[in-house]
């Protein structure tokens, strides 16, 4: 199994970020026009990105420096609901927050395609959470 990470920088508070990454209307404001979230360990997981259903449940919830959620497609032969994990590591720092976003557990053939979407929503969680309007999501999985 493989995994993708990446970081950026946020210009807001670790607890706005949080909600970004915890609330169905922040999640959706940078990433799926779908989402029910239950954020309690076991919680619910589901999001709708670009057409294609992410199902996991919260692993960890530790507001405001850590979310941990399991992630895959329900049907999926490759990486099934559930599967893979995606952490995300909030740190204050001078200019508002550090995420680092561990995605692990990836079978090797979906690093390529999960790497183009992150490289897509990352930016898009920056803008949503530091008060901006990402714009309407055009992105397509790399597979359509």
């Amino acid at each position: 199994m493989a995994e993708f990470t990446d970081s950026i920088e946020i210009a807001a508070p670790p607890e706005t970020v949080f909600t970004y990454l915890t609330t169905n209307e922040g999640m959706t404001a940078w990433m799926g026009q779908f989402a029910d979230l239950d954020p309690t360990e076991g919680g619910r997981f589901s999001v709708d990105i670009a057409g294609h259903p992410v199902r996991g449940k919260f692993l960890a919830v530790e507001p405001p420096h850590r979310v941990v959620v399991s992630w895959g497609f329900p049907g999926s032969d490759e990486l099934p609901a559930g599967a893979s994990t995606v952490e995300f590591r909030l740190t204050a720092v001078p200019a508002g927050t550090r995420v680092d976003l561990r995605h692990s557990d990836l079978p090797e053939s979906a690093v390529a395609g999960h790497a183009d979407g992150w490289a897509n929503f990352l930016p898009r969680l920056t803008l949503a959470a530091s008060g901006r309007d990402p714009g309407h999501d055009t992105w397509t999985p790399l597979s359509d």
